[in-house]
């Protein structure tokens, strides 16, 4: 199978023997581009960054991603751009790079390249939330601090004349069609790849790869066959109504975060805090459902808001509540060869909150996450959905919970008292995030944390509605 890509401006038409061979070892080893680095070799360190760039709907978008898991195939009709191709040709160097040299933003420079370009992506997108933009790269040596005033002086200077737009370099590729070679399918309609997974459900779906790519890079797993999901347009739908919102189950969590910001920016802000960005610019919020992790911070929220799930095999689809989907860990109602179309979220007013307990604000996985949607009525609880990750082997909600307060005044009597139906709800376990007791304690104060916010006072100490 031959893919076809820009790099660093030039198209490259490569022969894919191995569909699991990632960009990093194919940058480093092939085309001996040694600056991306190898650090942690599963999407944490941010020392492999690299800016991939892709026309959608028209539009040139370019996005920060982690090379170490992102596949060779996932390539095919983009362009990347490594810290080799961002300056000038007579080597002057791009403001970025001319910034951390003046302002002392590298010592050991092993992570370097990478803060290089997640940088040079913020630029070319104008973005000034240095702290999110850099969430995703480790530095053991600044303190970030010189980063930062690195970034920020970059951010004054114009972009230079030498960065050339792809745009019409990109649509002269004109990679349309499905395409198929070896062990791996790259489809771009939605029905022929149903077709093709019903007829093999043995394989392996790669949607953002930030899940699946550590089977590789760590586990060490040969997978075979592999459809690439990232051209199916159909999957990567956002669409709303009177009834709700459909969300395609390929829309990237940092669009989903976009677009959750103004109807349930509690649902936003926990998308936020969700990995890196290098890590939300690829994760798709049909994989982080369809892996079924019980530490998932998609499902609580969308369980909370009574979201449900479209599953397709071939022509045939089917609808249930999402929580409906888990049933046990390492479990989930999906047959073979079927796969998840949509999440629908029902039209409602905002009354969700989201708490993520994790040891590191950024960048950490929950040790617990809980979502609350209460709704009041005449000063009582007319109606509850509450769910949790990391309390059990699956996301799930605390039906006791809801229905010691369904029905009674909303008042912190009241919330004291449900708290005890927790431990009718849940049994959790304890791991190196938390100990089970530490975990039940932390649900019930979520529960009361809820109550108070939801009067008015300020509970957040960072993020966002921080005191």
């Amino acid at each position: 199978m031959e893919i076809a890509f820009l790099l660093n401006g030039e198209t490259v038409r490569e022969r894919v023997m191995d569909p699991t061979r990632t960009l990093l070892d194919w940058l480093r080893e092939t085309r001996r581009l040694s600056g991306t680095k190898e650090g942690c070799n599963e999407g944490d360190c941010g020392a492999c960054t690299v800016t991939v760039s892709a026309l959608e709907n028209g539009q040139l978008v370019h996005r920060a991603l982690n090379a170490c898991i992102l596949f060779l195939p996932q390539l095919h009709g983009k362009a990347v751009r490594t810290v080799e191709g961002i300056a000038a040709p007579d080597g002057a160097l791009h403001p970025v790079q001319q910034a951390m040299v003046e302002h002392h933003g590298s010592q050991c420079g092993f992570c370097t390249p990478g803060v290089v370009m997640s940088l040079y992506t913020a630029h070319r997108d104008g973005r000034r939330d240095f702290d999110d933009v850099l969430a995703g790269n480790l530095c053991r040596c600044t303190g970030y601090a010189p980063i930062i005033r690195a970034a920020d002086a970059a951010a004054e200077a114009p972009r230079p004349a030498w960065e050339k737009d792809e745009t019409a370099a990109l649509a002269a590729l004109g990679q349309r069609g499905d395409l198929q070679g070896g062990q791996a399918y790259l489809p771009d309609d939605l029905d022929a790849f149903a077709a093709w997974y019903e007829a093999h459900p043995e394989a392996t779906l790669v949607a953002g790869a930030t899940d699946v790519g550590l089977w590789v890079t760590k586990q060490l797993r040969t997978l075979a066959p592999v459809a690439f999901l990232h051209r199916l347009e159909a999957l990567q739908r956002i669409e709303t109504d009177a009834a709700g919102i459909t969300i395609g189950a390929g829309v990237t969590l940092s669009r989903l975060r976009g677009v959750m910001a103004a109807r349930h920016p509690d649902f936003a802000e926990l998308i936020r805090r969700y990995g890196s960005v290098q890590v939300r610019n690829a994760a798709t919020i049909g994989g982080n459902i369809a892996n079924g992790s019980p530490i998932g911070d998609g499902p609580p929220a969308l369980i909370a808001q009574g979201a449900s799930l479209t599953l397709r095999r071939g022509a045939e689809r089917r609808t249930l509540p999402l929580e409906d989907f888990f049933l046990d860990y390492g479990k989930q109602d999906r047959r073979p060869g079927e796969f998840v179309e949509s999440i629908h979220i029902p039209a409602q007013p905002d009354r969700l909150r989201c708490y993520k307990l994790s040891k590191r604000f950024d960048q950490d996985i929950s040790a617990v996450c809980g979502c609350f949607s209460i709704t009041i009525e005449d000063g009582h609880v007319n109606a509850a959905r509450i769910a949790f990750g990391g309390m059990a082997g699956i996301p799930k909600r605390a039906a006791h919970v809801e229905a010691a307060l369904v029905g009674h005044p909303w008042e912190e009597a009241t919330v004291r008292s449900a708290q005890g139906a927790f431990a009718l709800d849940f049994t959790p376990l304890s791991d190196m995030r938390a100990s089970a007791g530490y975990r039940l304690r932390a649900a019930q104060n979520m529960l009361l944390r809820a109550y108070h916010e939801d009067r008015g006072t300020r509970t957040r100490l960072v993020g966002r509605g921080a005191a």
